[in-house]
């Protein structure tokens, strides 16, 4: 099943069945459907005997969605997972996960604006899988990890490299986490629609251009090794995520770089989950 977040006509957060180009409200189909942050209590199962809508409960996909998850406790991200792109940003091969972290405030949907920040002139393109978890997870072993997971979307980890490597002391947090550096979406799509999510490929198209192509099968740490480690630290809750890593091709590698600009168009195209796009513009 494949969920997207939009705005009703009274401004208010709905979830609805997805597919490219149309949208099925769930209030087109229950008399009282989940509010916004009542999904996962739901749960996947009991959204899938919903069964399939008449074509006329359909509509038109709106031009912009909201983030799949509204207010996530926690937007955790993981950095250097691919080997090829810890090569390419001249790290070393990280031995345990490399974890940060974004605010609330850096999610945007598909297909609102990234806002390119004044203050920086190295704002770059990471295209990643992200993880949605569905229950409470505390010591979670790598065994059992899935079950914990709601489904999957596609993320932009949009990163101010300037302000993540060039600052007194190296400002991941900052350089990672201004006002819309986060895109999700289109979709959520649940676990069951996606049975490998090991073996995905993950695609970044910077105005038409395929500049990162890759397959989460490069992944360092898989989800179910990234799951059990982060559940040593921290409960994880239902609506959560966690942004996977990104595959090399970023700009900041490229010779000469290549840097963000108003009017660029970012897609991020995730194997059997969708393409999630947004444009750049400057941030006044």
């Amino acid at each position: 099943m494949s969920l997207c977040r939009y705005q009703d006509e009274q401004g208010k957060p709905q979830y609805a069945l997805y597919r490219p180009g149309a949208i099925c409200p769930l209030k087109n189909l229950l008399d009282e459907p989940p509010a916004d942050g009542e999904v996962f209590s739901w749960g996947a199962e009991r959204l899938e005997n919903l069964g399939q809508p008449e074509e006329s409960q359909w509509e038109p996909e709106p031009a912009t969605l909201l983030p799949v998850v509204g207010q996530p406790g926690k937007v955790i991200c993981i950095g250097l997972n691919y080997r090829d792109h810890a090569i390419e940003s001249g790290a070393e091969i990280p031995t345990e996960p490399v974890v940060f972290s974004k605010f609330n405030t850096t999610l945007v949907g598909h297909g609102d604006a990234i806002r390119l920040p004044s203050v920086s002139n190295e704002v770059d393109y990471e295209a990643e899988l992200v993880v949605v978890i569905g229950k409470q997870a505390k010591h979670v072993d790598a065994q059992n990890a899935m079950d914990f997971i709601f489904g999957y979307t596609c993320g932009h980890d949009v990163s101010a490299r300037d302000w993540q490597k060039g600052r007194p002391g190296g400002q991941w947090l900052l350089g990672k986490t201004f006002d819309t550096f986060a895109p999700t979406g289109p979709c959520l799509v649940t676990t069951n629609e996606v049975p490998d999510p090991s073996n995905l490929s993950v695609r970044m198209h910077l105005n038409g251009e395929v500049v990162q192509d890759s397959s989460t099968a490069q992944l360092i740490f898989d989800i179910p090794t990234l799951i059990e480690h982060l559940t040593k630290i921290v409960t994880l809750l239902p609506g959560d995520l966690i942004f996977t890593g990104t595959p090399p091709g970023v700009g900041a590698a490229r010779k000469p770089p290549v840097f963000l600009q108003p009017g660029d168009e970012c897609k991020v195209e995730i194997e059997g989950i969708g393409t999630l796009a947004n444009r750049c513009i400057a941030d006044n």
